[in-house]
């Protein structure tokens, strides 16, 4: 490309570079120009020959201008000529005003835009479909039914199933759900009672004490130092029978009973009240006693405590509880003194046997030996004041002492399976 003496570039041309390519033009101006420089124009200008010169405004009416830029719009259902003086190719411009901006109106029509015609069924069609939904919504309805019952009251939904191949998780057990124990009946708690196979009774080798019973607290004092002895005896075969062991209260009786105590008897006898597990000792008599036989006076009182410690043991077993039961359900008046007989004479049994255990600690034997049978013999319904047959003749209490005390086995005690003959 040919260059002045300073480098500039020959006309025509706007980048350096060379010749233009073979078959191009250079880039010119669209008006034409001279090919020299012309004169140098004044930088100064009228404003007032410019503005009168000055092209208007494309916005202003009935103007036209070469400068990009929306045309005037057009009156309202006029046609839409092709934009003009664009540099854009392809023709007329799609879009544009559909209103005069001169008016106030709305830019778009107010009209809705009109709703295509609702789709029109045959009436088969919309009979199977109807058969279709409700062939579905009473599928669904036995199906929740199957559910529901599959898992009954106490399945609740909730729960997870479980496969057949795999055994359920073990339901640990409610602390607050409360058992009932099947009672037992009352006969079969007196004649089936355990302790009737729990052994002989223990011989804990009780020496008689060794005390005078010349006074009330004399009395208390020989009493309280046998029952050390009773408890050890008893308490290996009432816990073997299943039961809890418990040692009795020990009292001295000295009036008749009043109304406010749990428990009544005559003053002159002793007695064993289950109410609060007490022997209640007779103290008056005793001590007549001792000061007419003295050594009688002591088998005596050694007899009447194992045979009221006998009435506690039935009481341990609830045998006591279940022949008053008997007793009370019996209308008849002569079947329970039966049953009160059977409940008295089985309380002899009982501390017979556990004299005949402990013979030789206690010195049952010669004359005492002796005084004990003479007693025993002698002991029944027809020596009471009153007459009333509640513990049993004479004979009775000697069939059922004599062999437990030969023995000392509370098997032999079953007075609740005996004929009427033997609680006579």
């Amino acid at each position: 490309m040919p260059e002045s003496e300073e480098g500039t570039p020959e006309p025509g041309h706007f980048l350096p570079g060379g010749d233009p390519a073979p078959g191009s033009r250079p880039l010119t101006l669209q008006t034409a120009q001279p090919a020299r420089l012309g004169r140098a124009r004044s930088t100064s200008f009228d404003e007032s020959s410019m503005r009168r010169k000055a092209r208007p405004l494309p916005t202003e009416p009935g103007t036209t201008s070469e400068y990009s830029g929306p045309p005037a719009a057009p009156l309202t259902g006029g046609p839409l000529p092709p934009l003009t003086g664009t540099r854009r190719v392809g023709g007329s411009r799609p879009s544009g005003w559909h209103s005069n901006p001169s008016r106030s109106g709305a830019q778009f029509t107010t009209e809705p835009a009109p709703a295509a015609p609702p789709r029109q069924y045959s009436r088969p069609v919309v009979a199977g479909l109807s058969i279709l939904v409700v062939v579905m919504l009473t599928a669904a309805t036995i199906g929740g039914f199957k559910l529901v019952n599959s898992y009954g009251v106490q399945r609740p939904l909730s729960q997870p199933s479980v496969k057949k191949s795999e055994a359920p998780a073990p339901i640990p057990p409610d602390p607050t759900v409360t058992v009932t124990v099947q009672g037992v009946p009352d006969m079969v708690r007196l004649q089936q009672n355990k302790i009737y196979a729990a052994g002989k009774v223990v011989s804990v080798s009780c020496k008689e004490p060794a005390i005078k019973p010349d006074s009330q607290s004399a009395i208390l004092r020989y009493y309280r130092a046998l029952l050390p002895c009773l408890n050890k005896a008893w308490e290996p075969l009432v816990t073997k029978a299943g039961y809890d062991f418990r040692a009795p209260k020990l009292k001295l009786q000295s009036s008749q009973a009043t109304p406010g105590e749990d428990c009544t008897g005559e003053s002159d006898t002793a007695y064993y009240c289950s109410a609060d597990e007490s022997i209640n000792i007779s103290w008056k008599s005793d001590l007549e006693y001792y000061k007419d036989e003295p050594l009688a006076a002591r088998v005596w009182m050694l007899d009447t405590m194992a045979h009221e410690y006998g009435h506690h043991v039935q009481q341990m077993t609830e045998m006591i509880t279940a022949s008053f039961s008997r007793e009370g359900w019996t209308k008849s008046k002569a079947m329970k003194l039966e049953w009160a007989r059977r409940r008295e004479l089985q309380a002899t049994c009982f501390g017979a046997a556990f004299l005949g255990a402990n013979k030789t600690s206690l010195g049952l034997s010669g004359n005492k030996l002796k005084l004990w049978q003479w007693e025993a013999q002698h002991s029944g319904d027809e020596y009471a004041t009153d007459k009333v047959r509640d513990h049993g003749s004479r004979k009775s209490n000697w069939a059922w002492s004599d062999p437990a005390f030969k023995a000392a086995d509370p098997k032999l005690c079953n007075t609740f399976t005996a004929p009427p003959a033997k609680v006579s």
